[in-house]
């Protein structure tokens, strides 16, 4: 194949030819991500001191239930919406506060359960946490 270093009109044709420059620049471009040292994202936090001794009293627990069809257990036992409004108050205003573990059925709705949580924190139970979640595997 011959090449042609002219135009039609019999131009000399000037152009650069920048593919060996664009390799090079590639060629540092991998260079300079491969030697930037990996950042880290880490949070620095004060921690507390551990306890060497447990806590005298055991807080009591509370086995708060939501079924599928959205029915309402504490203790095993079905309430209520204005009952457990009832039951969070006082669970408030003891000391310590009783733990709330909360079990939902794996059937249940995410809204039902997204109301219940949401009434505990309005009424102050602050000990609340998640039990059964193994159901979810």
């Amino acid at each position: 194949m011959a090449m042609s270093s002219g135009t039609a009109e019999g131009e000399v044709m000037v152009e650069m030819n920048t593919t060996p420059l664009i390799d090079v620049m590639l060629v540092l471009l991998v260079l300079l991500i491969v030697t930037l040292p990996v950042q880290t994202h880490a949070v620095k936090l004060d921690m507390p001191a551990p306890n060497s001794t447990p806590p005298s009293v055991v807080p009591e627990t509370v086995e708060l239930g939501v079924d599928f069809d959205g029915t309402i257990t504490w203790n095993g036992a079905a309430v209520d919406r204005g009952t457990m409004d009832a039951y969070f108050e006082d669970a408030a205003k003891k000391d310590p506060q009783p733990e709330i573990h909360v079990n939902p059925n794996r059937l249940a709705k995410y809204d039902a359960v997204a109301r219940v949580l949401a009434d505990a924190q309005r009424l102050g139970a602050t000990h609340i946490g998640f039990s059964g979640i193994d159901q979810y595997n």
